[in-house]
Order: C-alpha cells, then sequence, then structure tokens
C-alpha cells in the first residue's frame, strides 16, 4: 500500500531564505524516505501554494495526503490558515482523503539545535563571558505551547546555570528589549539571545536588531533545517496518518448486522 502523500506547510515569508529552508527540509525528508512522496506549501508569499500542491498531486494520482504544519511555538492548536487549506482541499477534492498533524511545537529536542547555534553565535561574536540568556520565539503560542516554551526556558536555564527569559517577537508577550531590561535589573551584563525560530524571517530580523540595539552579545541563527526538525516533521505525519488508516470496522459491523437475525437467544 502507498504511503499518504506529506505536504509541509510553511507561512512563507518576502525573504527568500525563508523559502529556502523549508526546501531543504523537504530534502532531507526526502532523503530519509525516498519512497514516499514529499512537498512543501506555502501559506503567504512563496510558491507553490497549498491548492497548487494538493492539484498536482490530484493529477499524479495521489489519493491520501497529511499536512504538517512547520510551527514551532503551537503545541495543539492549529494555525486557521492551515485549517482554512484543509477545509477548502477536502471540498475542492473529494477524491482524497486529508488530515493535518499537530504543529511541530516546542519540543525538548530542539534545545540542543538551539544550543548549537548559540555556541556558533558566540564563538563568531568571540563571546568569552555570559550571565544571562533570553529564549526568542515568533509568538507565545497557543496555551500548551505557551506552558511549553516557558519550560524549555527553565530548562535551558538549569542545563547552562544562568537565567533565563523568554520573549517574543509579536505583542502576545514580553519582546526582546524587555527581557534583556529584566536581566539588565538583575545585574547582568552579557546576554545572549537564542532564536527558537524556525526561518530567518521578518519576525525574526526584528528581534535580532532590537536585541543588538539593547545590547545583546550575540543573537543566534534560526533553527533551520536541523536533524531534529526532520525527526519531528515524520513523527506527526505517522501519528496523524493513522486518521487515514481503514482497519475495517465498518464492514465487520455490517457484517454483524447481517448475522443478527440468524442467532438464536437461549434463556437460561
Amino acid at each position: 500500500m502507498t504511503a499518504p502523500a506529506l505536504v509541509v506547510v510553511s507561512r512563507g515569508s518576502t525573504d527568500p531564505q525563508v523559502a529556502q529552508v523549508a526546501h531543504e527540509l523537504r530534502k532531507g525528508l526526502q532523503a530519509l524516505r525516498p519512497e514516499m512522496s514529499i512537498h512543501v506549501a506555502f501559506l503567504d508569499q512563496g510558491s507553490p501554494s497549498g491548492a497548487q500542491v494538493v492539484a498536482q498531486l490530484e493529477r499524479q494520482g495521489v489519493r491520501e495526503i497529511v499536512f504538517v504544519p512547520l510551527h514551532l511555538t503551537n503545541a495543539i492548536a492549529t494555525d486557521p490558515q492551515v485549517e482554512g487549506l484543509l477545509c477548502r482541499s477536502k471540498q475542492n477534492h473529494p477524491d482524497i482523503r486529508f488530515t493535518g498533524s499537530r504543529p511541530i511545537g516546542p519540543e525538548i529536542s530542539l534545545l540542543t539545535v538551539l544550543d548549537q547555534r548559540m555556541r556558533h553565535a558566540l564563538s563568531h561574536a568571540r563571546c568569552l563571558e555570559l550571565d544571562g540568556l533570553v529564549l526568542a520565539a515568533e509568538n507565545s503560542g497557543d496555551v500548551r505551547g505557551g506552558a511549553l516554551l516557558a519550560r524549555r526556558a527553565r530548562q535551558w536555564s538549569t542545563h547552562h546555570r544562568l537565567p533565563c527569559l523568554t520573549a517574543v517577537a509579536d505583542e502576545s508577550g514580553p519582546s526582546v528589549a524587555q527581557a534583556i531590561l529584566g536581566l539588565r535589573s538583575q545585574g547582568r551584563r552579557h546576554i545572549a539571545v537564542g532564536s527558537f525560530f524556525l526561518g530567518p524571517d521578518d519576525s525574526y530580523h526584528a528581534q535580532s536588531d532590537l536585541a543588538y540595539r539593547y545590547g545583546a552579545v550575540s543573537v543566534s541563527d534560526p533553527i533551520g533545517a536541523a536533524p531534529e526538525v526532520l525527526d519531528l516533521v515524520l513523527a506527526r505525519y505517522a501519528f496523524a496518518a493513522m486518521d487515514l488508516l481503514d482497519f475495517g470496522f465498518e464492514e465487520e459491523v455490517e457484517l454483524a448486522g447481517e448475522a443478527t437475525p440468524h442467532l438464536s437467544i437461549v434463556s437460561a
């Protein structure tokens, strides 16, 4: 049986480097699973769109598709744009079965990548002293994602034995400037910012510029197409694809219903 097609869904950006990360993820996934049909679709700017990918897959005879959103802060709730893509796809392509996975979310394995990016940034900046950390993300995510993001900051803090505050690039929580000022009020002077972003989108560049303006000694690169991200995408895909499996329960129920009139009930 052919596995469902995997479509990783990215928000997209005017920055071509953001699209490059998504395409690198697709190439990495294809190398890990050469037998699968793997594609990338963009919600905002960028090509191809979700509708274009689905139309292409339908022409190729694909009959099952799993969407995996590339969101690092939402743990449970799916982006409304992804929900819209899923609904429109079901309406416009009734011969294809669709399902969507939950987002990647702030999984603990991504702290390993964050550390790698941070070490590289500190080395590049020739920073020899550090006494504070900021974990900066695009937004605070859903309720579960926000709680997990705060937990990751505590775990990162414990691992490095340094105070760590969270910050977001939108207005859903403290900004990176507020986080840096909060650490400075504690007497911290050498503060580095870890970027919990998938790619270098507009939000990443805005928080990076703001961090340096408020005296950060270093800002790490985004997570990017790291092996840990590839593993998470495949895990989300595998779990969601279970919804497309047909275990034959309906057939068994029908057979049981047909057999019922022929059963005799004997009282004790």
